[in-house]
């Protein structure tokens, strides 16, 4: 299963926010050129300082891919503005549309309402990421009616738009999710959210900022402290369990993982080199816990 694996993190993207670029530098020997390198927006982050972070990315070598969070635009034209921008200087190709946790600033109350507003369409994009959201999100609607909708939203504006899910404690829920989003839109390009390596006690804060509750309430039940928790969310045990999955199912239609790195993006890119590495090597044993 390790091969079927490294297909999974050959198709891989990561996340680094502006404040850890310096990182990317570092991780840029360790991960083929053009890795999707995405762009989260904070909400103190300008649509500028995004531009600007978007040019390093690029010139380290990485696909930029950034965020854009609905709820923290103050207007329409700053977001045609940027977009513009992107795309005929950085050759920015895709984003991912989030409706972000703070309150509105400006036009738009969520990330449907800015797919309505046809700006996307009329940027020069040629793909959207779309959030999913296996164990739902506290802040946020979700559902496949609803990722329905801003599918064929998209490609009505000439956008293509495929799925990228927050990471999980719990495989079952990702598979239940992988299964559901097949039977209801197939064909549907579907990125895994994956935890990379990181401190447990972190991961859970993290977890608890992106809604991911379900899962991290069964955690707080394991009993047996931060060891068993360091296992139970390594992410090449989630890896492996996506790619047995995966090969069991292929009509799923599982594209690749998209790799939280939490500020950690030397550790992930080390952590994704490793899991292409034993792909090449072959064989059906389990691959060491990511340190």
């Amino acid at each position: 299963m390790l091969e079927h694996a490294a297909d999974l993190a050959r198709s891989a993207s990561i996340e680094v926010t502006v404040r850890h670029i310096a990182q990317l530098g570092r991780a840029a020997p360790l991960l083929p050129r053009g890795t999707p390198a995405y762009l989260p927006s904070l909400p103190s982050q300008t649509l500028d300082a995004t531009l600007g972070a978007i040019a390093a990315i690029r010139a380290l070598g990485f696909e930029p891919v950034p965020h854009v969070a609905a709820r923290q635009l103050a207007s329409r034209e700053d977001l045609a503005r940027f977009l513009r921008r992107g795309v005929s200087d950085y050759g920015v190709r895709r984003v991912m549309l989030i409706a972000g946790d703070s309150p509105d600033r400006g036009p738009f109350g969520d990330s449907l309402a800015l797919l309505r507003d046809g700006v996307l369409g009329a940027s020069g994009l040629l793909e959207v990421g779309l959030a999913g959201f296996p164990e739902g999100h506290p802040h946020v609607r979700s559902g496949f009616e609803l990722l329905a909708e801003k599918v064929e939203l998209a490609a009505e504006q000439g956008v293509g738009a495929y799925v990228v899910t927050q990471f999980s404690f719990s495989p079952d829920r990702v598979v239940r999710y992988c299964a559901e989003l097949a039977r209801q839109r197939p064909g549907t390009g579907l990125y895994v959210g994956i935890a990379g390596p990181t401190n447990p006690v972190a991961l859970l804060r993290y977890a608890q900022r992106c809604g991911v509750s379900a899962s991290r309430r069964a955690l707080g039940h394991l009993g047996a402290g931060v060891a068993r928790l360091a296992i139970h969310t390594n992410p090449s045990n989630q890896l492996h369990a996506l790619a047995r999955h995966d090969h069991a199912h292929p009509q799923h239609s599982v594209t690749g993982i998209h790799v939280y790195s939490f500020g950690g993006v030397e550790r992930t890119a080390r952590w994704l080199r490793d899991v292409l590495s034993e792909g090449t090597r072959g064989g059906d044993e389990i691959a060491r816990p990511a340190s």
